[in-house]
């Protein structure tokens, strides 16, 4: 597998010798430096160009300086016609070798002026169009604080949709129970995890996408049973499942609530949850004919 600085060498020898790319930026997590890095970080990179059909159309340039491609995205051209203006088009690559660049052209007239992720770094700019950017932050990334309005609607989704779960596994059909658990309802007890993350830290922590940073955001007790809503194909691990998230969501809404002086639902909480215990119970019983 090729070194960073192999890959960087590449990318900016491919910008420089190159006419038409007249600057490149790096964004993404090898511009953060609270990152640590490894082998399945991306290099996201911007070339700003004079000419991006010359690159979209004749793209023998892959294979002659990054390499064998073990397969490749161009989701830019699923929603673009080729014979419509584009203000952007991205290949997303992923080489033999394991390393993958997501690489994204745009014209090199739009920098002048252009807002940029807070996770970038300048690493070319031929003609002074840029300017100079801030350091990298994650200031873009940081959590956004909810409304009242917010809250309730996340509260009111996760109870709401959590009786499908009960609905799925009881009638034994489990494809519905799981895409409802891992869609849905986890959606927005991450959400909700998010804002917790969030009141703890003062807003100030990334949890990552994903949660992607909840193993050293969340308290280690709340991490340990993050880790136990992931369940297995039985009906049974699912209901476990379901019930921890339950739990999950009750503790950090509470938290989220009393910060902002919000009011979390307890009722809604309390008769969700007994129906679907009664549900659980129920669960053995043969549906009506």
């Amino acid at each position: 597998m090729r070194s960073e600085e192999e890959m960087m060498g590449s990318i900016l020898r491919f910008a420089e010798e190159e006419e038409g790319i007249r600057a490149v930026i790096l964004n993404g997590s090898r511009a953060n430096p609270l990152v640590t890095a490894d082998r399945f970080q991306d290099y996201d990179v911007v070339f700003f160009v004079t000419d991006m059909q010359r690159f979209i159309q004749d793209r023998s340039w892959i294979a002659q300086r990054f390499g064998e491609i073990l397969i490749m995205q161009t989701p830019d051209e699923w929603t673009t016609s080729a014979d419509e203006p584009r203000d952007r088009f991205a290949f997303l690559m992923l080489f033999m070798d394991g390393n993958r660049i997501d690489l994204t052209f745009s014209p090199a007239e739009k920098l002048p002026g252009m807002r940029h992720d807070s996770l970038s770094v300048l690493l070319l700019d031929k003609d002074g169009l840029a300017g100079e950017l801030p350091p990298p932050s994650i200031e873009d990334y940081r959590t956004t604080p909810p409304s009242a309005e917010r809250f309730a609607e996340c509260c009111n989704e996760f109870w709401w949709v959590s009786t499908y779960i009960a609905k799925g596994l009881w009638r034994g059909e489990l494809y519905y129970a799981s895409f409802h658990l891992e869609r849905p309802v986890r959606d927005m007890l991450i959400l909700m995890l998010n804002w917790y993350i969030g009141v703890q830290s003062s807003f100030e922590a990334n949890p990552g996408k994903l949660g992607k940073y909840y193993d050293r955001l969340l308290p280690p007790d709340m991490w340990e049973r993050f880790k136990a809503t992931f369940p297995g194909s039985s009906p049974e691990l699912m209901w476990r499942s379901l019930f921890v998230m339950g739990e999950l969501f009750r503790e950090a809404a509470a938290a989220v609530a009393r910060y902002f002086g919000f009011v979390y639902n307890e009722e809604e909480d309390r008769k969700v949850t007994a129906y679907l215990r009664q549900v659980q119970a129920s669960a053995d019983s043969p549906p009506a004919s």
